[in-house]
């Protein structure tokens, strides 16, 4: 073994007895390279992280350029810094497009699990209410709250006693909506529940979730840490469903590959962490200025290159190519797709092969039998196709190592 790999498995801390240990020297566009020059596909782009694919130009000269003039200052409090002022405005120029989002204040944090906390914090500040609704099989991230209203027993259990009165209901139900009630400070959704295997949320149940909060008084969360900028083919999903959140919670795809996350809300409630009590939350480093010029223009080449207009047809286009009797069905929408397959065990042992052939996908915490497929936007149909060949190839691979 050599010295990097020994290095890597006795200092850094491992979250599984069993790591890829691929090492990796460099990445551009939807690639990777490693120290023998291989290049991988990147079909999961870091976890729905890279839209615009690795070191973006336009990405690096904002960040090359930021740092000539500075980097961290103090995130809070009485600096102006033009870094952050601008990706607000834009953010809020973007979301104000809809009608009806009042969605124009920007609390930047350094994460999707700090973005989920804030808005917890918002929630209960707002109503005064403790209750807190999620849904089975969502995902919102590993901190101490967020693991709360994780949707899964296994994750939960091991780290009790969690955030005391949360509700979990079953995505797209609609008879589960009437526990929803004048106890609930907020209910946390995703449009597109990813870690149970991309699966969509059914617009009759999202609409009627979003009335249901309005009747009772609580406020909509709407995680789109996964969802957001770009992936489902609008720069944020819940436009695609016709409901507006109170509060939004983005991340992964928002820095261009550096860290950042936000939660937004109306200037209205995110005025209540002014006072009782005065700095009700603050963080050292969210909204980073480097961090701020990059996510500012990770948001223009979306935009400029017209790349989110492009998502639908490449999603049609993986759907048309990956045809095989074992690929039992294919969920999500956008470039954030599942396939399905008949057990975890062929998953895993599928996977492992796509990686032999140097494409990287990966699986679901909550769907052991489906591949994750969500690439950089800006992989070319060529590159779909070279890239579905390989995956039908590595089936085919493990079909004959079971015969």
């Amino acid at each position: 073994m050599n010295r990097l790999r020994n290095s890597f498995l006795n200092t850094l801390a491992q979250t599984s007895d069993a790591p890829m240990l691929l090492e990796f020297v460099r990445a551009e566009g939807i690639y990777l390279f490693d120290a023998e020059n291989n290049r991988y596909f990147d079909l999961i782009s870091g976890i729905s992280v890279s839209n615009i694919g690795h070191r973006h130009p336009k990405v690096v000269s904002a960040i090359k350029n930021q740092v000539d003039s500075y980097m961290h200052l103090m995130v809070y409090g009485e600096y102006v810094q033009s870094p952050q002022v601008k990706l607000a405005l834009k953010l809020k120029e973007e979301l104000c497009r809809t009608e009806g989002v009042m969605l124009d204040s920007v609390y930047f944090v350094n994460s999707g699990s700090e973005a989920i906390e804030g808005a917890m914090k918002l929630a209960k500040r707002t109503t005064g209410r403790m209750n807190i609704v999620a849904f089975n099989k969502a995902y919102h991230g590993s901190t101490h709250g967020a693991l709360s209203i994780i949707g899964d027993e296994e994750f939960r259990n091991s780290f009790r006693p969690l955030l005391p009165d949360i509700t979990h209901l079953e995505f797209n139900s609609l008879n589960d909506l009437n526990l929803i009630n004048s106890k609930t400070a907020c209910v946390i959704v995703e449009t597109i529940q990813g870690e149970a295997g991309a699966i969509v949320g059914d617009k009759e149940f999202l609409k009627a979730l979003r009335k249901r909060c309005t009747e009772v008084g609580a406020l909509l969360i709407i995680d789109e840490i996964q969802t957001g900028f770009g992936r489902t083919g609008s720069l944020f999903s819940f436009t695609q469903f016709g409901i507006i959140p109170d509060i939004l919670c983005l991340a992964k795809g928002m820095g261009g590959g550096l860290p950042i996350g936000a939660f937004i809300a109306s200037k209205k409630v995110m005025d209540n962490f002014k006072t009782n009590p005065v700095l009700g939350h603050i963080t050292t480093f969210g909204g980073n200025a480097v961090c701020c010029a990059a996510s500012l223009a990770l948001i223009e080449v979306l935009l400029d290159e017209k790349w989110i207009e492009k998502v639908a047809a490449k999603e049609a286009l993986f759907k048309k190519l990956l045809v095989h009797p074992s690929i039992k069905n294919i969920s999500g929408m956008g470039l954030l797709l599942a396939i399905e397959f008949e057990s975890e065990e062929f998953n895993k042992k599928l996977i492992s092969s796509c990686i032999e052939n140097k494409v990287i996908v990966d699986w679901f915490l909550f769907a052991g039998n489906k591949m994750r497929i969500a690439p950089p936007l800006t992989i070319s149909e060529e590159e779909i196709a070279d890239a579905c060949t390989l995956i039908l190839k590595s089936i085919d691979i493990i079909l004959n190592q079971n015969n």
